[in-house]
């Protein structure tokens, strides 16, 4: 198995209600599957901020500009399609005033399209949760911000 620790962000969005928004994903390789919050890896050059932002709206169709310059970083050890990725990542918190707003990605990768069943908008978070520590994560998102 590869293994990588590609530069990767990830974007905690909130609504009103606060609920955060999760992506449903499946591994055709490992065939799990998994939710997780918008993000994923750096261009080249890229900051880690212009990442997140650059991601939520392709990922979701949400405006990148929700994004607040507020960060913290969480390590990952996670599969996915057959490679090992160990590594710290940026998550940053979006906050948005209306209920549920309407996701609709728009670029996302072929592998992503192949992958993507779907998003929702929750208070519970669904066991299989990527990172595990997610709701550590938010807490300490919304504490900062």
């Amino acid at each position: 198995m590869t293994t990588s620790d590609r530069p990767a962000a990830r974007v905690v969005c909130l609504d009103r209600d606060d609920r955060v928004l999760l992506l449903h994903w499946h591994d055709r390789v490992s065939g799990q599957d998994l939710w997780e919050p918008p993000g994923g890896g750096l261009d080249p050059g890229e900051t880690p901020l212009r990442a997140a932002r650059r991601e939520l709206t392709e990922e979701t169709g949400l405006p990148g500009a929700a994004v607040q310059d507020l960060a913290v970083e969480v390590e990952r050890d996670f599969t996915w399609l057959g490679v090992h990725y160990v590594k710290t990542e940026s998550f940053f918190l979006a906050r948005f005033a209306t209920s549920r707003p309407q996701v609709t990605p728009g670029a996302l990768t072929e592998e992503e399209r192949e992958a993507y069943l779907g998003c929702l908008w929750t208070r519970e978070l669904p066991t299989s949760v990527e990172p595990p520590t997610l709701a550590t994560v938010i807490q300490r998102l919304t504490t900062l911000g």
